[in-house]
């Protein structure tokens, strides 16, 4: 798997794979972290690549003492699928 970069300021992690860029935006409101929006080009999809991005994510908000509102639909998904980061939704 490609390194992710997560860009504090606007809120985006992304991660380039054979030339395309993937990425999942998220902002602040309070100390909730929302994933608004994970994007994967059809050319890279099929790679787990949207769930790489959705577990960074989870792992800055707990690393950070934040909790996640998944509110882009993949985010849900995975966020079901994925019970050892329950503590960290709210």
């Amino acid at each position: 798997m490609p390194s992710i970069h997560h860009d504090a300021h606007t809120g985006r992690y992304s991660t380039t794979v054979d030339g395309e860029i993937a990425y999942l935006d998220t902002r602040l409101e309070g100390e909730r972290l929302v994933i608004t929006h994970t994007w994967v080009p059809e050319a890279i999809g099929g790679r787990g690549i949207a769930a790489e991005l959705v577990r960074a994510a989870f792992e800055y908000a707990r690393a950070a003492g934040l909790k996640v509102r998944p509110a882009c639909s993949y985010a849900a998904a995975w966020a079901e699928r994925h019970p050892e980061f329950s503590d960290v939704l709210g």
